[in-house]
């Protein structure tokens, strides 16, 4: 008790939040509106104007990092802003710009930062797409989906071996390729593509990336990102706080996806800051990489999804000089995709206190690929899991009632204007009132204060019901099981749709062993079990043999699970989970 006392009363690091403001409607139909009026900068507008004012601002800074050998290979505002300049003198002079975008199949890293802002800066979109739609293995048809959706005019590849598979794909038959290393006869290399300097003649309304949803609810669609919106969102983003110091980071986010791509990489091009490109992932396999980075770069901001924070806190626990050099200077900590159980960070919080004698702000936040992504965000000291904050300046926040929930809806100038080559599916996504509908569900923490904040309340196209009729929030039963089996497994699958009862399928850490596992799973959900009521409760329970499958996209790139395309893939299981007579693998918990 005297430990956990310690912790509660310790003080937080100052992460220079900006004062929170916070306006409120509350109208008569039940539907609350909460906006945020706190003025941001408009001073950037296109992707180019963050790297244009810092390459004179701060020429020598480094900019990008990624891993060369032993050490680092670094890119400095001034280094990044020449070769962006002379790349995109290249593709004007190649006649590789227009209206159809570059294809990216290329892993983070710096060759495809500079071939992507070379593109944006001419109003040529960039798609980049999952690595893993282009590596061996991968199932093309997705790829070919992507391609027929996106109409590419260009590709670029970090590595036409690693990636020849893909390029393989017949829809790419006949473009011209850019190859960062071992190209094949006939691609460009990045030296070849070098041409006289080009200034920037992108615009803000010119479509600056278009990046696809995750699928998880139908084939995906290619979110139009304008060149305005990015750059307002990391500004929307950086008015969260009074602090002019640049940040310092350590990501491995994936640049196909908004967060990793805007939220990560251009908010340190718009606040002057360093990003060092982690090659690691937050799985058991891979997430050795991400720890080597953490003990020779102390960041000043952290963003993982949960998944990276349950495996950090084990190395941080033991390791004494890891923690040091973590807690050194971090003065806010994120979480993002999924929920983080509150007993993870509690735990970080403990060596935090034990390290350095302060508690570091915890937040999170809440968007789509649809909203820049950043619509709302935790931005005041925190350490409370759960919640997503409030609108960030200039965003406005609709929470309509829907089937006993309150239905998410936002407006401000980072939303996307729709999807490419889909104008009825992209009206259709925006009310009467021009807010675009999530289809998620939020809650007030405290139904009479909503300036405490909001917190996800499920999606309601992910929910199902049981064969009684009993509505199933499957986020919350997710992460309130992971919480209570605690690291001995990495995620879940829920299941029960049409069923009696709730079961669940996990998936192990294969660092454990599998007696472990199993009696971690029995223990956890004994004790989730004695506190949940009604549907909430799990009847049967099903370890999985392995880790989930990246190239089938069971597992995105970004460490999320997609729930419906698990049990897809899961079918011969998820059928002996309900079986009778049951199987000696399956465990039954009383009802």
């Amino acid at each position: 008790m005297d430990a956990e006392l310690r912790i509660e009363t310790a003080p937080f690091r100052d992460p220079r939040y900006a004062p929170k403001r916070l306006e409120v409607d509350r109208r008569p139909d039940g539907t609350l509106v909460l906006a945020n009026p706190t003025p941001f900068s408009q001073g950037f507008q296109t992707a180019l104007d963050a790297l244009d004012y810092w390459r004179a601002a701060a020429p020598d800074r480094v900019w990008l990092a990624e891993r060369a050998g032993a050490g680092w290979r670094t890119l400095t505002y001034g280094e990044a802003w020449h070769a962006v300049t002379h790349l995109a003198g290249g593709l004007v002079a190649r006649g590789l710009t227009g209206p159809r975008p570059i294809l990216i199949l290329a892993h983070n890293g710096i060759d495809h930062a500079l071939l992507m802002y070379a593109a944006m800066s001419q109003g040529t979109p960039v798609a980049p797409v999952s690595p893993q739609y282009g590596l061996a293995g991968a199932n093309l048809a997705r790829l070919t989906h992507a391609c027929e959706v996106l109409k590419p005019a260009v590709v670029f590849t970090e590595d036409a071996e690693r990636f020849a598979s893909g390029l393989s794909a017949e829809i790419l038959a006949g473009l011209p390729v850019i190859a960062a290393s071992h190209g094949r006869p006939g691609h460009i290399t990045p030296a070849e593509l070098y041409g006289a300097a080009t200034s920037p003649t992108a615009r803000p309304e010119h479509h600056a990336k278009y990046l696809l949803t995750s699928g998880s609810t139908g084939l995906p669609k290619a979110v139009i990102i304008t060149q305005q919106a990015l750059a307002l969102n990391s500004a929307q983003i950086a008015a969260c706080f009074e602090d002019d110091e640049p940040p310092v980071m350590v990501n491995s986010a994936p640049w196909s996806h908004s967060l990793g791509a805007n939220s990560i990489l251009h908010m340190a091009a718009t606040r002057g800051g360093t990003l060092y490109i982690d090659a690691g992932q937050p799985t058991a396999a891979r997430f050795a990489e991400t720890v080597r980075n953490l003990r020779e770069v102390a960041p000043t901001y952290h963003n993982m999804v949960p998944a990276g924070w349950m495996l950090l806190v084990d190395e941080l626990e033991k390791d004494e000089a890891l923690a040091r050099t973590f807690f050194s200077r971090v003065r806010l900590m994120q979480y993002g995709g999924a929920s983080l159980g509150q007993d993870i960070s509690d735990r970080i919080q403990a060596v935090a206190v034990r390290t350095v004698g302060e508690r570091i702000s915890f937040a999170s936040g809440y968007g789509a690929t649809e909203t820049g992504p950043t619509a709302c965000n935790v931005h005041w000291p925190n350490d409370r899991m759960g919640l997503i904050g409030l609108p960030v300046p200039g965003t406005a926040v609709k929470l309509v009632p829907v089937a006993g929930k309150l239905e998410f809806r936002v407006k401000g100038p980072q939303i996307t204007p729709g999807y490419l080559g889909r104008p009825e599916l992209s009206a259709q996504s925006f009310d009467e009132d021009g807010f675009y509908i999530l289809g998620d569900a939020a809650r007030l923490v405290e139904a009479d204060r909503p300036e405490a904040g909001l917190a996800f309340d499920g999606r309601i196209s992910e929910n199902f019901k049981l064969a009684s009729g009993t509505f199933v929030a499957v986020g919350e039963v997710r992460i309130a099981a992971l919480s209570a089996v605690g690291g001995a497994v990495t995620d879940a699958v829920v299941c029960g749709e049409g069923q009696a009862s709730l079961g669940l399928m996990f998936y192990p850490d294969p660092r454990r062993p599998r007696e472990e596992v199993d009696a971690a799973v029995r223990t956890g959900l004994a004790a989730y079990n004695a506190r949940a009521r009604g549907g909430g409760r799990i009847a049967r329970a099903l370890v999985l043999p392995d880790g989930p499958d990246g190239a089938s996209g069971e597992i995105t790139d970004k460490g999320y699970i997609a729930q419906a395309l698990a049990r897809t893939r899961r079918a011969e299981a998820l059928t002996r989970l309900f079986a009778r007579p049951v199987p000696p693998d399956v465990m039954v918990f009383d009802q």
